[in-house]
Formats: structure tokens, sequence, C-alpha cells
């Protein structure tokens, strides 16, 4: 039997190049599809990898339709994922990149499209929270899709676990002591859902392997929910150091905040402790999706090890 050709776009990203991997590395899915991988650099050392293991390689730009009927010839599956700008404009330019993807995929006959979505803080939030547009747009991106005349199913990652060596790093306390404090807004017993966003594959594998039966379907993908007392210990445990969790007040915190990112990055933080990331439902949403994976997660002790995190 000829294979289903899935198209998988940002293919040498971390959301893209999991779920290129996880077909080809899965002897049952590779030979039910073939992968095409759209990246806009096809030199680049991760596109020629996934060619070295069969894919074919493809350049596109979801910025310039006129690249993207070549992407999408013959498509049967395709997996899609649209990247936060932190400019102020992402709203208007990922639902034109969307758009314009979903609607040529449907031109182009495809028959099933995976979307990396997102819980949408201003409708569960009945409008008290507006500003989170990288989360609100997905959502409404998949609000589009699910009006089209295409089969559809959605992958909604949590926190990125990456993001523990960045914005989300325990800071050295002031009190001179040489410990380390992970200060939010968030209570100690507060959930969230972690994920490494590497294993992004794990569920759209799963949704490969049974299309019927996932259709429609939400994924509110993480490893597991972890509270801020787990996560400190986690982090106290890897680093060596000592790494104490401290709910900072919430104009406090809001004036820590870089001003170009603040009411974004506040709304966030009030979503995650006052909705739970996903809204309501997210425990039970999370434990659902964690079932259905197809393959093995990486918890956050394991990623911080894999990377030789630590705090100096």
């Amino acid at each position: 039997m000829a294979k289903q050709l899935l198209v998988v776009f940002g293919a040498t990203g971390n959301q893209g190049g999991s779920v290129a991997h996880a077909v080809l590395d899965d002897h049952a899915l590779s030979q039910r599809y073939a992968v095409r991988a759209v990246t806009r650099n096809t030199s680049n050392p991760k596109a020629q990898d996934l060619k070295s293991r069969g894919a074919e390689v493809i350049s596109a730009n979801m910025d310039d339709p006129s690249s993207l009927p070549a992407a999408l010839h013959r498509a049967d599956f395709v997996f899609a994922v649209t990247v936060t700008s932190y400019d102020g404009n992402t709203r208007a330019i990922e639902t034109r990149q969307a758009t314009a993807l979903i609607d040529e995929a449907v031109a182009q006959g495809a028959s099933y499209i995976i979307w990396s979505s997102m819980s949408h803080p201003a409708t569960a939030s009945g409008g008290k929270l507006t500003h989170v547009d990288s989360f609100d747009v997905k959502a409404e991106i998949e609000t589009y899709l699910r009006k089209q005349p295409v089969r559809s199913a959605f992958f909604a990652p949590g926190t990125f676990m990456q993001n523990f060596t960045s914005s989300m790093a325990p800071r050295l306390s002031p009190t001179g002591d040489g410990s380390y404090v992970l200060a939010n807004l968030l209570r100690a017993e507060s959930r969230q859902p972690l994920i490494d966003i590497t294993d992004a594959g794990a569920w759209v594998a799963a949704i490969l392997a049974h299309p019927d039966r996932y259709e429609g379907r939400f994924f509110a993908a993480a490893e597991r929910m972890y509270s801020q007392a787990e996560i400190v210990d986690v982090l106290s445990r890897v680093s060596g150091k000592t790494v104490r969790h401290v709910q900072v007040g919430d104009e406090v915190y809001k004036g820590f905040l870089p001003e170009a990112v603040r009411d974004v990055l506040f709304d966030m933080y009030l979503w995650i402790r006052d909705y739970g990331y996903f809204g309501e439902g997210t425990e039970g949403d999370v434990q659902w999706a964690r079932e259905q994976v197809r393959g093995r997660l990486t918890s956050l002790e394991e990623f911080l090890r894999k990377i030789g995190w630590g705090l100096e």
C-alpha cells in the first residue's frame, strides 16, 4: 500500500523536528507515512540529518504564501506550528501565517491537519486576562481550523522545561547565603504542566497512529503537573544548591517585569495560578493526554541532567 504523505512544517525546530523524528524512527509509522520536512533553510544540518533518515526536504516560508503550494502538494497529513513573535504583533503575524497555510492545505486536498494549539485565556477568564496573545491566537487558529472541510487534531504543549535555562531560571538570593530563589506569582502548591518540548512527537505520533480515534481531540501535553515546591526540590537536587520558591505579591511582581513584556507575563502567571494553564479541568486533561503518548516522556530531572543544567 502506498504511503501517506505527512508534511511537517518547522521540521528543524523543536516541535516539528520531534514530530519528523518520531515518525522516521518508529517502524510502524515509517511504513505508513512518508515525511516531507519543510524548513526555510534546507542546508541546515538538522534538515540534512532528516534527509539522511529518508525524509524529503523542501524549502518554504510561512511568511511567503507563494512557497506553500509546493510544500503542500499531494499532502495527506500536515503538522504545523506558528512561532510567537515578541514584537507586539504576534496575533497578526500568526493569524496571517496560519490561515494561509490552512487554506492552501485544504485547497491542495489534505485530509488531516494536526495543529500546535493552546488554551484561550481571554475567553476562559471571562475577559479578565486579555494580554496573553501568544496563547489566544493559537486557540483562535484552532477555532478557524475546526470550521474548515478537513479533519484535525490539536497538540497543545505545557510550559517548556527549556525555560529553566532562561526566563524561569532561579536567581541568586539577595540574602547572600549562596541560595537561589524561584520567584513568581504562584503559590507553593500551584501546579503547572511541564514538557520537554523535544518530546512533542510522542503525542503527535499517537494521533498519526490512530487518526480516526483522535479526530477533533485536544491534547493538553505535559510530562506531568508539578507544584512549585516539587520544582524547587528538583532544581536543588540537580544543581546541588539550595533553591527556594517565593510567591511575590501581584503588584510587586509586575514591577519586576520588563516593560515590553510586562502585561503579557503578568497575565500569563495569573492564568497559570488562577485557571490552571489549560483552564477548567487542566489536571484531568493533562492526565488523559499523558496516557495516549506513543513513546517515553522526559521528566524535569531527566531533562536538566541531560542538558547539564546547573547554577553558578
